[in-house]
């Protein structure tokens, strides 16, 4: 059974998030503590065979006016990288107010502040998923 995999790729984190086999949910699953990009890539590649993922999903952080600035940069110039080494497809997504939502809901779980760290990078990944398995299924 294969799985879309939801990625949040951060400065020092890549929040990972998959969907169920039949696409309707993403659950978070993991947070990677990024290295460097080769080595980053490696543990994706270790979870993408794993788990059987034919699809990836990437977080894109457009500015508020729908221009790309230098964090969409980074995410794009990732995606190359990714790309050069794994025929999967990759498809963005507008991560506009995930890590907003996230820490929203963290709060609301009473999580304390110094904890949310942790948890904020696989949440955001899991909204980023879960926006795309929603606009799929609704055509």
């Amino acid at each position: 059974m294969s799985r879309i995999m939801g990625l949040d790729l951060g400065d020092k984190t890549i929040g990972v998030a998959l969907s169920d086999p039949l696409f309707i949910t993403a659950q978070a699953y993991i947070t990677i503590k990024r290295q460097k990009a080769s080595l980053d890539i490696e543990k994706l590649l270790e979870i993408i065979e794993e788990k059987e993922v034919d699809l990836i999903v990437i977080g894109l952080p457009k500015n508020m006016n729908d221009t790309l600035g230098p964090q969409a940069m980074k995410v794009i110039s990732f995606v190359s990288l990714l790309k050069s080494t794994t025929d999967i497809e990759i498809k963005y997504q507008d991560e506009r107010m995930t890590s907003l939502q996230s820490n929203k809901v963290l709060m609301d779980m009473s999580v304390r502040r110094e904890n949310r760290k942790k948890y904020i990078d696989q949440i955001a990944a899991t909204f980023i998923l879960q926006t795309y398995l929603d606009r799929r299924s609704n055509g």
